[in-house]
């Protein structure tokens, strides 16, 4: 077992498990430690705790400290500064003429990296950019590609429904979302209805998913015989929220709706 703490870099982020070493570290803290990228400034979101050895990947870097003021000045100074470098990449990549659009733009907390991310069509020749950049800032420049549900993330929104954006929110990683899941929950397969902000199918179509398939496998088929306690007949319409079904009694030619504990399904 390995003794870890949870740390975030961006909101909604992905975790990442750090050894707190001797560190009281406590959900809610800010700590300084170091990634693949160099040394950053990350949010703890889960305390301390014990995870198997198929859980991490080692070798587990340890927290260096707990962040002080002068780190959140720190980080704070950097923010603003990657706002500036956004501004002049921008104009730079109007100058080159590329075929890019810009999302944003982060240093790294000890200043020796700042990353640029950006959307584009197809592959960019980008390297008399780079130059360009790295004769302005005088670091270490990155650009990095990113698809249309990272664009989403980073910049945020409001989605059709009138809430935050699931993935800017709380959803660290995205999941494969397929038209299945909208068949499942009998949702309209009109692009329009079931695509987010990023023109991709909505997220929320994955996380709901399991509650739809769940209910549909204790409620009988669109098109079974069943009988109810007003006769026999075929079912026509599914409620999966509220466990109801609609059955079109053979006799009367009526429709009727009960719950699906109330309806049984006839050899």
């Amino acid at each position: 077992m390995y003794k870890v703490v949870g740390v975030r870099f961006r909101q909604a982020g992905k975790i990442y498990f750090f050894d707190p070493g001797e560190f009281a570290v406590r959900r809610g803290d800010h700590v300084i430690v170091e990634t693949v990228r160099g040394i950053e400034f990350g949010d703890v979101v889960t305390g301390i705790r014990y995870v198997t050895e198929d859980e991490v990947v080692l070798p587990l870097k340890k927290v260096i400290r707990i962040a002080d003021e002068n780190d959140a000045a720190q980080m704070e100074s950097n923010r603003q500064a990657a706002k500036d470098a956004l501004v002049i990449c921008a104009e730079k990549i109007r100058q080159h003429d590329l075929d890019m659009k810009l999302v944003d733009a982060e240093y790294t907390f000890d200043r020796n990296k700042i990353i640029f991310y950006f959307t584009a069509d197809g592959r960019v020749d980008f390297r008399e950019l780079v130059r360009d950049l790295a004769s302005v800032f005088r670091t270490r420049i990155e650009l990095r590609q990113i698809g249309v549900r990272d664009e989403a993330k980073m910049l945020g929104g409001i989605g059709p429904c009138g809430r935050v954006l699931c993935c800017s929110s709380f959803l660290g990683d995205f999941e494969p979302v397929s038209i299945k899941m909208a068949k499942d929950q009998n949702l309209s397969l009109n692009p329009a209805k079931i695509s987010g902000l990023c023109g991709r199918l909505m997220c929320c179509l994955k996380f709901e998913n399991d509650t739809y398939v769940e209910a549909k496998q204790k409620m009988p088929d669109v098109g079974t015989r069943v009988s109810t306690p007003e006769g026999d007949g075929r079912v026509v319409v599914l409620n999966l929220l509220e466990r109801r079904v609609q059955v079109e009694l053979a006799e009367s030619g009526r429709t009727v709706e009960h719950d699906a504990e109330e309806v049984k399904a006839r050899a």
